[in-house]
């Protein structure tokens, strides 16, 4: 079916290779990476070592990745009826761009780090790849949705808007 101006109604198939989770986890490639760019903004200042600021990221992103999961899960049994081991076993399928989310920005503070960066600077170039993480997501995601170049272009301005916040509120706390 097309609409008036003769498009689709349909969004065009997922593709079945989706080795970022693009488009069947995009919401778990935001979510994970907002809370990665909060971790970095508040506990950098905290923390005094590469290690420790790689493991605060990942171990709060992998709690957020398991309450996705298990609210994914618990919906799926309940609204869909399917049995709990199906359900998770869907949710993981579903889910683990939430925990992958973390992998880009730890690895962009690691190679900072043994670039000879500052903790403070490598914290600061890890957030700042978060916001273009956030731009890029947001921009394909505009543009999976059927959004010309300037709504892409407008979607992507509000992703990295979000990290920008982000921003704003480490140099609140800071």
């Amino acid at each position: 079916m097309t609409d008036p101006r003769g498009h689709d109604d349909k969004p065009p198939a997922a593709p079945t290779f989706d080795p970022l989770g693009l488009y069947r986890g995009g919401e778990g490639l935001i979510t994970g990476t907002v809370v990665c760019a909060s971790v970095i903004a508040a506990a950098a200042g905290h923390i005094h070592s590469t290690a420790r600021l790689t493991l605060a990221i990942f171990g709060t992103v992998f709690v957020y990745w398991l309450a996705h999961l298990h609210a994914r899960a618990i919906g799926s049994a309940v609204a869909d009826q399917q049995h709990p081991y199906t359900a998770v076993g869907a949710a993981v399928s579903h889910t683990w761009p939430v925990a992958a989310a973390s992998l880009l920005p730890i690895c962009v503070l690691l190679v900072a780090d043994v670039a000879g960066a500052t903790l403070r600077t490598a914290a600061w170039i890890a957030l700042w790849a978060t916001i273009g993480l956030l731009g890029l997501y947001s921009y394909l995601a505009g543009r999976r949705g059927g959004l010309g170049t300037w709504g892409s272009v407008a979607s992507a301005c509000a992703g990295a808007a979000l990290g920008v916040l982000i921003v704003g509120l480490k140099a609140a706390l800071h």
